[in-house]
């Protein structure tokens, strides 16, 4: 049973969340993995434990508008 572990900013959103739990359980499907075995684990990580080029994410795209 393959688990996918997926690790996101913190506020990617349930409809985001749900649209990655599907698509990633559509491509273990699609290698003939039956869609009951796939497990997908979404962690949101807060910007400031998540580290850019030496830097909090958090310090270092502050001023980057948010990904739509």
């Amino acid at each position: 049973m393959p688990i996918v572990q997926v690790s996101v900013w913190e506020g990617f959103g349930q409809k985001n969340a749900r649209t990655v739990i599907q698509g990633v359980t559509n491509v273990f499907v699609d290698m003939g993995i039956p869609q009951h075995a796939v497990e997908v684990v979404i962690h949101e990580v807060p910007k400031s434990h998540w580290g850019v080029a030496g830097e909090p994410a958090s310090e270092r795209l502050k001023d980057e508008s948010p990904p739509r």
